[in-house]
């Protein structure tokens, strides 16, 4: 198992302390996960662990640094949706199941001191699971991030940076201290372990469920959940769990969408763009690393891209809130694009959302 070059191909040891290719190519994993069976599933776990046949990290370090995240239920919101609670997790995110293997990976091979940009939710998780694994932690955030998220950075020891400007220049200045320091880059966008955790969110609905919605809603900025979600579905697909992909709507907020604006215009290379304000922030990336090989998936499987009206994202968190779940602005874009659909093509049965961050991380 090793990484190769998204652009160039070239292969390099998944030990490497390098974030990407000399080229400029980011990293994928070359992996062949194993035919998925539910036989094979470790219900005596919980969280990952039970999924570790298909999670490619030392099983022993990911034990250590589990949190126990994962495993959280499907619930029906009404007749058309059902709703994945991945805020039910050690840090109110999905993205502990990527932190989860990422940091799990790093203590495997010696790491001692990691550095990562995120909108928030992302360096909480990887604060967290970097003090659980004993590893030194600093993160940078873009100015305007949610103090509560700063705070919960802060609690778990991380240092924390807050940089002014956009998400992307936030990134551009955590990667040149990476570069000229030589630490390692725990990024959900940069390193492919994160995405064999995101991944499990498909694995725990086909295990819940016993199949795969018709309809999934994914948010869509880096492509965190995204990827992983395609992985999973894939991997479902090729050892013949599932027949064939679900519809996918990839959801991105209005004032930032760059996929939305590039898949309109049929092109093949990601469009860049000025980001808006939004109070969608974990997906307001408007120049998105890993863009032209989520178009790959997009083209591919024929996902439709949509946007949630900014005006709507209130309201919709506001509906979900009345309904016993509160959740933060982001996800509430997902759950606002979904009702503007509805309003525009009329019920989608059969559709699943994913409830990715708590509300408490993103109240001003």
């Amino acid at each position: 198992m090793n990484f190769y070059c998204s652009k160039c191909n070239h292969e390099e040891s998944v030990h490497t302390r390098i974030a990407k290719c000399e080229c400029g190519g980011l990293w994928k994993l070359q992996y062949d996960a194993p035919k998925f069976d539910l036989d094979k599933v470790h219900k005596d776990k919980w969280g990952l662990l039970r999924y570790r046949e298909w999670i490619p990290v030392d099983k022993k370090a990911l034990g250590k640094v589990s949190l126990g995240e994962g495993m959280t239920p499907v619930i029906h919101l009404d007749e058309d949706v059902m709703l994945k609670m991945d805020y039910f997790m050690p840090t109110m995110s999905f993205k502990d199941r990527g932190a989860a293997v990422l940091m799990a990976h790093a203590k495997s091979i010696g790491v001692e001191s990691v550095v990562q940009d995120s909108s928030g939710n992302a360096g909480n998780s990887i604060a967290a699971y970097s003090a659980k694994a004993g590893i030194e932690c600093e993160i940078f955030v873009p100015e305007g991030t949610s103090p509560k998220k700063i705070d919960m950075i802060l609690s778990h020891g991380a240092k924390v940076n807050v940089v002014p400007g956009s998400r992307d220049k936030c990134a551009d200045a955590c990667r040149r201290k990476a570069e000229e320091e030589e630490i390692y880059y725990a990024s959900h966008v940069f390193n492919p372990f994160f995405y064999q955790g995101t991944k499990t969110y498909i694995y725990e609905v086909y295990e819940q469920l016993e199949r795969i919605p018709e309809n999934l809603f994914v948010p869509l900025g880096n492509g965190t959940l995204f990827i992983g979600v395609m992985i999973g579905l894939e991997e479902l697909l090729e050892s013949g769990t599932i027949e064939k992909m679900p519809n996918i709507y990839a959801v991105q907020g209005e004032n930032c969408a760059p996929f939305a604006e590039t898949v309109k215009s049929g092109e093949k290379e990601i469009r860049h763009i000025i980001p808006k304000e939004t109070m969608a922030e974990g997906i307001a990336i408007g120049a998105p690393m890993r863009g032209n090989e989520i178009l790959e998936y997009i083209y591919k499987y024929d996902i439709k891209v949509i946007t949630a009206p900014e005006d709507g994202i209130l309201p919709a968190r506001d509906k979900l809130a009345k309904k016993g779940i509160y959740i933060e602005h982001t996800t509430a874009a997902t759950y606002a694009a979904y009702l503007k659909l509805v309003e525009q093509e009329g019920r989608i049965p059969d559709s699943l959302i994913p409830m990715c961050g708590a509300g408490l991380k993103s109240d001003h």
